[in-house]
């Protein structure tokens, strides 16, 4: 039985949808910041309990643009985690500032009890990582911000619909910024980001920094970057959006029995399950639990059709390019530990029971229970 880790082909196996509304939008050849775009920034920013959502790129710009439009400089220094893809840390280095890193806990999010005392004179922003869709603690962490003056930009990336006591993630920070990647629930046909926020003046100056500072056709209020959410991918958004709720419950089914089934007994001594706290929605953009034997286990589910992968085998701090921060191996034990030892298992909601099953059976015969 294969059991893949994409779900695109099967999303996009009756691709006509969104092939009738392109049809309809060729008749208005709006294709930079038009009416499909206006459509998706309004029904993303209700999605996301805010006032505003502002397409942008990517991801990685709807972090970089946040923090610019903050007044994150050159010289500032950012606290975020090691354990994120490089996006987190290349926009807080694309910005002008220093990334500092602080350890995570066993959920795999910023252990926010350890952010005071990485803060500094240089200390400016925040950027807490949603980690995989599972909210980061995020009252105690605003609470420091405001101690501190220091803005937060929460890394939302991979956690559309996630929510913390009944609060959308993205909607607590100064702004939450987004991916649509095709890997992210709610995804387009190539790269986009969404930034959110509640604040009407940092609405303003994103919209200005994402369209060259253009305050109008020929009018240019800053210098800005190009950095558009493409109208042709907003109509693709469009239509994804129609069925996001019914995609976000199915993976939260999906894990809700992996979670049962391996977080049985006969599994601690060789496999165990990330702490799950019942004040958060995590939304399962990647299935994770740590293993042992992990490399082993991993050519034996791939061999198996089982397409399981590894995110990321190597934290940020230990990265070539972050030889010059001053980190090192031990640095941050817990961020290392999952480098390590965690596994991401397919958990898309185009399974079927029998995958998930057939998932869990291999695990159980690989460790011999």
């Amino acid at each position: 039985m294969r059991v893949p880790f994409s779900f695109l082909t099967e999303q996009f196996a009756n691709p006509e949808p969104v092939f009738d509304k392109i049809r309809e939008f060729l008749k208005r050849c709006d294709f930079t910041l038009g009416e499909d775009l206006t459509v998706f920034e309004g029904r993303y920013a209700k999605y996301c309990g805010t006032k505003h959502a502002i397409g942008v790129g990517s991801g990685t710009d709807a972090i970089f643009l946040s923090l610019r439009a903050l007044g994150v400089k050159p010289g500032d220094e950012v606290i975020s985690a090691p354990n994120s893809f490089i996006a987190t840390t290349g926009a807080i280095v694309q910005a002008g500032a220093r990334p500092v890193y602080v350890d995570v806990t066993e959920e795999m999010t910023l252990d926010v009890g350890k952010v005071e005392g990485a803060i500094t004179e240089k200390t400016r922003a925040i950027v807490p990582v949603h980690w995989a869709g599972n909210p980061c603690d995020m009252e105690p962490l605003l609470a420091l911000a405001k101690k501190y003056q220091l803005v937060v930009v929460e890394d939302a990336c991979q956690a559309l619909g996630a929510k913390l006591n009944g609060r959308p993630v993205g909607s607590m920070g100064d702004a939450g910024a987004f991916s649509t990647h095709p890997l992210k629930p709610l995804h387009v046909w190539g790269d986009g980001g969404v930034i959110v926020t509640n604040s009407d003046t940092l609405a303003v100056k994103l919209r200005l920094l994402r369209n060259h500072g253009l305050a109008g056709r020929d009018t240019v209020d800053s210098y800005g970057y190009n950095s558009r959410f493409d109208n042709l991918q907003a109509i693709v958004g469009n239509v994804v959006m129609d069925s996001l709720d019914a995609t976000i419950d199915q993976r939260i089914a999906h894990a809700e029995k992996f979670d049962r089934a391996l977080g049985d007994r006969k599994f601690f001594s060789c496999l165990r399950v990330p702490k799950r706290d019942v004040q958060k929605k995590h939304v399962f953009h990647l299935y994770q639990v740590y293993v042992q034997k992990r490399e082993l286990l991993l050519g034996f589910l791939n061999r198996h059709g089982i397409e399981a992968k590894v995110h990321y085998p190597t934290p940020l701090h230990l990265q070539p390019a972050a030889l010059g921060w001053g980190y090192s191996k031990g640095s941050f034990p817990l961020a290392e530990n999952q480098s390590e030892f965690s596994i991401t298992l397919p958990c898309h909601q185009y399974l079927k029971t029998e995958q998930v099953e057939f998932t869990i059976q291999k695990i159980s015969e690989f460790y011999g229970l």
